[in-house]
């Protein structure tokens, strides 16, 4: 049976008070609001992200409908451009004018036809562009909101750290010189018990486990011999006696 000074079981509360306030430290940490803003940011982003590369994908693919819609129109304008001239110089037969005349007819409907898929080009470029110009806009307001809560996410680690190591300064000093059996026995417990290994009994309750415990079982833990390491029968914890109040 493990037996330690009713000083050092005393002390022990003290311990768990520290390594609880470090627990609760730890989860801050995993849990701060800036890392759920951080989280939900970066998703914003990379989805922005994947529409933005969609978008330029789409550009690319309209800049090269452009540039083939630029080259049939200069085509038919060159071709007209030569039919013209020789129109207009009057060389040839009739019968070559007469062609070169309804060739011209039907080149400037050719020319009408493709400078009108240019046009309907140039506005789905320009449709893109302003989508594309829209994401950029927005992407770089989350990578704005992004830095801001990765800062608040640094000073709120930076504090919760520096409280994390005066607390384990603290703990050294305070279990300093503890009974080791019973430092040891309280560290497996808190391993085993969701890092609660000692409670004090107040009354017939666990600060442990919050339960009433048996008024017998009580009643020989408080017999004890004050050195003897007494044990809740719920939940197997290290119960330090505290005096009983007075009573009226």
């Amino acid at each position: 049976m493990t037996t330690a000074p009713p000083e050092d079981q005393r002390r022990l509360l003290d311990v768990q008070a520290l390594d609880t306030r470090a627990a609760q430290i730890a989860h801050q940490r995993r849990t701060l609001p800036a890392l759920v803003r951080i989280t939900e940011l970066t998703g914003r982003l990379a989805d922005v992200d994947s529409s933005r590369v969609a978008s330029r994908t789409a550009l690319n693919d309209i800049r090269r409908e452009l540039a083939k819609a630029d080259g049939d129109v200069d085509q038919v304008r060159s071709r007209v451009a030569r039919d013209q001239a020789r129109l207009d110089s009057g060389t040839g037969t009739a019968k070559d004018l007469q062609a070169i005349t309804s060739e011209l007819s039907a080149l400037a409907r050719r020319q009408s036809e493709l400078e009108e898929i240019e046009l309907e080009v140039m506005e789905r470029l320009e449709a893109h562009e302003s989508a594309l110009a829209a994401l950029d806009a927005a992407a770089a307001v989350i990578v704005g909101q992004l830095t801001e809560a990765e800062a608040d996410r640094d000073t709120a680690v930076a504090a919760l750290d520096a409280e994390g190591a005066a607390l384990a300064a603290e703990r050294a000093t305070t279990s300093a010189g503890l009974d080791a059996g019973l430092l040891t026995l309280y560290d497996k417990l808190r391993g085993q018990l969701g890092g609660l290994g000692a409670a004090a009994l107040r009354g017939r309750r666990c600060d442990g486990c919050r339960l009433e415990l048996n008024p017998m079982h009580v009643q020989a833990m408080r017999q004890a011999a004050p050195e003897q390491v007494v044990r809740c029968e719920e939940c197997d914890r290290i119960l330090v006696r505290l005096p009983e109040p007075a009573k009226g």
